[in-house]
């Protein structure tokens, strides 16, 4: 059962710098998201910061500095991870990915997350594997494809609980129009769920004053 008055809390294990966009989306490093340039007007920052979620980043061997085959993954995988609800899992090396699950059933981390951004390093056979680890440990698990794909899921309550609390996944927009010179234009998006990268909140407002039949 599920202890919706609980903190969420999550950890990441990663290599690369997807995950690391998304970490500083998610505690809203206020040096993070300069797409706007001059044009900034700080729509996002204050709005919210789940540092305190994060109990940790922990940053792997990039795969390319690794063997293409890992006898002793052991002496990769990290030493110790923290107990949390949730991990996400980006950029690693394919047998590091398929020891990890067991690491963090030890560590008492009740699921995984594992982005696909790019189907090379999470190949159909791989996820299989991974997932079918989970499955046996007794781990929620899920793999979108790609990160703003992720949506709640019905059997897979911490993961639901993770989109929804943390309001990313697949963007949703809240979007009011008006009129404006007899045409209808965007007035302002709100954005209620942003891709977990952040992109959505550059996006929504780049859509004021837009004309719908555009």
């Amino acid at each position: 059962m599920i202890d919706r008055g609980k903190t969420l809390t999550l950890v990441f294990v990663y290599s690369g710098e997807f995950a690391e966009r998304v970490i500083r989306n998610l505690i809203n490093d206020p040096s993070f998201c300069k797409s706007c340039g001059l044009y900034c007007n700080s729509c996002k920052y204050g709005l919210y910061s789940y540092v305190q979620n994060i109990l940790a980043a922990i940053k792997l061997p990039n795969p390319s500095n690794l063997p293409a085959f890992i006898d002793k993954p052991e002496e990769y995988m990290p030493k110790f991870i923290p107990r949390a609800d949730i991990c996400v899992a980006s950029g690693l090396h394919k047998d590091l990915l398929l020891e990890l699950p067991a690491y963090l059933k030890k560590s008492g981390v009740k699921a995984l997350i594992v982005p696909v951004e790019d189907f090379n390093e999470v190949p159909a056979g791989l996820r299989r594997q991974v997932e079918e680890h989970c499955l046996e440990l007794g781990l929620e698990a899920a793999f979108p494809k790609p990160f703003c794909s992720l949506e709640p899921l019905e059997d897979k309550p911490l993961i639901s609980r993770f989109v929804a609390e943390f309001r990313i996944g697949r963007p949703v927009l809240e979007i009011s129009l008006a009129e404006k010179g007899g045409r209808e234009v965007v007035e302002y998006a709100f954005v209620k769920r942003s891709a977990p990268c952040g992109s959505t909140w550059y996006i929504a407002k780049r859509l004021t004053g837009v004309e719908t039949k555009r």
